[in-house]
């Protein structure tokens, strides 16, 4: 990758483009992104970058939750404690980045192609209907299976329940990617992205956000 930064969603609204159309934008708080670690091949075994985002009120509320080693790779950095910690390995012709850099916003420009990544809204347990957009049974009152999971399997052969087969359970909370978003608009003072649409999960969820793999 060439471009990366951490963010944190802030909520949806909606602007006006220079052509007159309302578009329906995200508002992310994107960095700034403090460099807390240069991973190198003879070190490590990998290249990467170590980057840390949102900060603390206070250095007790760090230290109560942060552990020691956490704590430990700030101090030996030099850097104020992070809430949130990514690694990202960007591509041989971006300019390397030393310990104690900042990563900000101003790297992307409005027209550029993003990939977003973040946490889904959890949904808890849901059933087969809601779920899986199953059809519902027979409604009537002589039915007596209206939301049911529907037939599992034959009895006989192959006298199993098929691996994958769409039942009720946990829904939401999973790690998902939405390609191909478009910057509507960067505010460099403020540290805001508006990206047209919607990305995964609610507000205040973390957010990674990188140039698109297949813009």
């Amino acid at each position: 990758m060439k471009k990366a930064i951490v963010g944190k969603k802030l909520g949806m609204t909606q602007v006006f483009t220079q052509d007159g159309r309302l578009v329906p934008v995200t508002v992310i708080e994107a960095g700034p992104c403090t460099v807390m670690q240069v991973k190198t091949k003879e070190t490590d075994g990998y290249e990467a970058v170590k980057v840390g985002f949102g900060d603390y009120p206070t250095e007790k509320r760090a230290e109560k939750l942060k552990n020691k080693p956490e704590m430990g790779v700030f101090k030996s950095a030099k850097v104020a404690p992070k809430r949130h910690v990514r690694e990202f390995r960007f591509d041989e012709d971006v300019p390397a980045r030393k310990v104690g850099d900042e990563i900000k916003v101003d790297q992307f420009a409005a027209g550029d192609k993003i990939d977003i990544t973040g946490i889904s809204k959890g949904k808890g347990t849901l059933g087969p209907i809601a779920r899986w957009n199953q059809h519902t049974g027979p409604m009537a009152h002589g039915s007596k299976y209206h939301r049911g999971v529907g037939s599992m399997s034959a009895n006989s052969d192959p006298s199993r329940v098929f691996k994958n087969k769409h039942m009720a359970g946990h829904t939401g909370s999973e790690r998902v990617t939405i390609l191909n978003l478009e910057v509507v608009s960067v505010d460099t003072e403020r540290n805001l992205l508006l990206v047209k649409g919607a990305v995964p999960g609610p507000n205040e969820t973390v957010l990674v956000i990188r140039d698109s793999v297949k813009a």
